[in-house]
């Protein structure tokens, strides 16, 4: 056994050496210059483009990025291949590739006036190739919905405390918005109440647990079920079980109602009040750690129980390469990081310069909330027979041990930490509805036929994305499904490093394009391997091709298989189809000499 707090130090040692070093040369070599405006100065409009103190802009970024997969894929890593290989992956990738990648998507939004990545490789390789990039991004978003309502739904049947914190916390957030946007009360004093309101909520959870169904074994005998009956009837039910089953559709019509309301009314609210979260959370997990292992005397030793290495076919059945590299994706590399600093971040950059500790730095620190859930994991192993409805919740149980090392008893740290987890979920899955209706909005542009309404009208393109993520679910095949998320999610993660690397090539063809390059090359051939092996092996070998499969696959099982098949090979299909616009692209702009034009070094006058 090892001491999780060599995980720790191994991280910080690895992502310190990273920001002070590589971090420095990236942002020379992309010219950071505080004298030259940003977008945020340069359009300031009050809404969109407003320019931010660099610690609030972080803490806005930060809490953006930070979702649940960091938690997520590292905890099904760990389990399935141990903690070395997880670590590794997290340790060497993120400073090298994952911190990179949201870096230059700021930057090169940066240099177009606060436009998206979708925006800027049409501005290079045409229309034709922005829509792709679109539609890639808009089918990956209908996995964060998947993948993200079906976490929470698992936590919720795990840890019943939890559903009713959530519940309040929903409730304080809408009124921490009415609060401050139709009430114009003190800001700092609404913080202190609602924050503390906040805590209050989890003690709450635990005095008042509630469930849909009979929930998990480990739930408190007081726990207040709403319905009789296992629920064993829900589609998907025979997977997990019907308490969780039936949270699934709750989450998702949660998801698709969040993202229509307007953003004062919950997302901005519940955003802030996240942060806090966040910092007692995970900040509190790393002091706890060090804490545990100098000072103090947790529950139990602060040790990994997980083994280093359980063989390259790990306790899934899953081989190592190339699935290690897209179970694991937030935490390491994530496209979806690409939107958000080609979107909201860079219209509120104060200086240029400020783009190194956002971009590069806040990545990092989303390496360390993966590097807690794999603590929380290594402390508690779980058996992974139990599948991923006993895993996902040990970060909560891992961190409840961790916290006890500040006296904090487990009954209240467990569900605490649970809340953490679900908070960063319910963000992300309604965020991501919300971003994949303005996709679709980019993509149509002015409606013209009843269907581009409806596509675009925010209930209608709800429901677009809510449905085949229900299909999706309801497969039952969770580890199938995160990978295809994982999968592409890194794809549109090698696609922004492409568009970095076109930018770079037009914009002077005596800068490198290895910084990019390299890292684009790489994720777009393990993350494509990646999503054949999940079509052609896991879904049309294992299952179609599989009697006993047939035999007992319910008509909702089949149909999610095929989707899967189908989105992986279309996912596969736009990336290398992009891919390759994107290299001819570079080859014209290397042999005419590159340089200038709108995505190119700022011209005099262009500020």
């Amino acid at each position: 056994m090892v001491q999780v707090i060599w995980l720790v130090v191994t991280v910080l040692a690895l992502f310190t050496v990273g920001y002070l070093g590589y971090s420095r040369y990236l942002a020379q070599f992309v010219e950071l210059d505080d004298s030259r405006e940003t977008p945020a100065h340069k359009y300031e409009d009050g809404q969109e483009y407003v320019p931010a103190k660099k610690p609030v802009l972080l803490g806005h970024h930060y809490s953006s990025i930070a979702g649940g997969a960091p938690i997520v894929g590292p905890i099904t890593a760990g389990v399935v291949w141990g903690w070395v290989p997880a670590l590794a992956w997290i340790a060497i990738g993120n400073p090298l590739l994952g911190s990179v990648h949201d870096f230059v998507s700021l930057s090169s939004s940066l240099r177009h006036d606060g436009k998206s990545i979708g925006y800027i490789i049409g501005e290079y390789v045409g229309e034709r190739g922005k829509n792709m990039l679109l539609w890639f991004a808009f089918l990956t978003i209908v996995l964060v919905v998947a993948v993200f309502a079906l976490v929470v739904a698992i936590v919720f049947n795990a840890y019943p405390e939890a559903a009713t914190a959530s519940l309040v916390y929903i409730v304080l957030a809408v009124l921490f918005g009415i609060y401050l946007y139709q009430l114009n009360l003190p800001f700092l004093l609404g913080t202190f109440v609602f924050v503390v309101a906040m805590f209050v909520g989890v003690y709450a959870g635990i005095q008042y647990p509630v469930a849909l169904f009979e929930p998990a074994a480990r739930a408190p005998a007081e726990t207040f079920v709403l319905f009789s009956g296992s629920g064993s009837w829900l589609p998907g039910a025979s997977s997990f079980n019907g308490n969780t089953a039936a949270w699934v559709p709750l989450i998702l019509v949660y998801g698709a109602i969040a993202s229509a309301l307007p953003v004062w009314v919950l997302l901005q609210p519940r955003d802030y009040l996240s942060s806090f979260l966040l910092y007692a959370g995970v900040g509190g997990a790393l002091v706890a750690i060090v804490a545990g292992t100098f000072f103090t005397t947790p529950t139990q030793p602060l040790v990994t129980n997980l083994e280093p290495y359980y063989g390259f076919i790990g306790r899934s059945g899953a081989p190592l390469f190339p699935l290690l590299f897209i179970t694991i994706a937030c935490g390491t590399i994530s496209g979806f990081h690409s939107l958000v600093s080609s979107g909201t971040t860079s219209k509120q950059l104060n200086k240029e310069s400020d783009a190194r500790v956002i971009g590069y730095g806040g990545m990092l620190g989303e390496g360390l909330l993966a590097t807690v859930a794999l603590a929380t994991v290594a402390i508690i192993a779980p058996d992974v027979g139990g599948g991923i409805g006993l895993a996902l919740p040990t970060f909560a149980a891992g961190g409840g041990v961790i916290l006890s090392s500040f006296g904090i008893p487990t009954s209240f740290g467990g569900p605490f930490m649970a809340l953490v987890l679900v908070s960063f979920l319910l963000t992300s899955t309604d965020t991501a509805v919300r971003l994949g209706r303005y996709m679709m909005e980019e993509i149509v542009g002015t409606p013209e036929t009843p269907v581009e309404e409806f596509a675009t009208n925010r209930y209608g393109n709800a429901f677009v994305q809510s449905l085949p993520a229900y299909i999706l679910i309801t497969s039952g095949s969770w580890l199938t499904l995160w990978q295809l998320f994982g999968g592409a999610n890194q794809l549109l993660a090698a696609l922004a490093l492409l568009t970095a690397t076109v930018w770079l090539a037009n914009w002077d063809d005596s800068k490198q394009l290895l910084s990019t390059g390299l890292p684009m090359a790489l994720m777009t051939t393990i993350t494509s391997l990646g999503l054949l092996w999940l079509a052609f092996h896991d879904n049309l070998y294992a299952k179609f091709l599989n009697p006993e499969w047939m035999a007992s696959a319910g008509t909702f099982a089949m149909v999610s298989a095929v989707v899967q098949i189908v989105l992986a090979l279309v996912l596969v299909y736009l990336a290398l189809s992009l891919a390759k616009i994107g290299y001819d692209n570079i080859k014209d702009a290397r042999s005419s000499g590159g340089g200038g034009g709108s995505g190119g070094r700022p011209q005099p006058g262009d500020d």
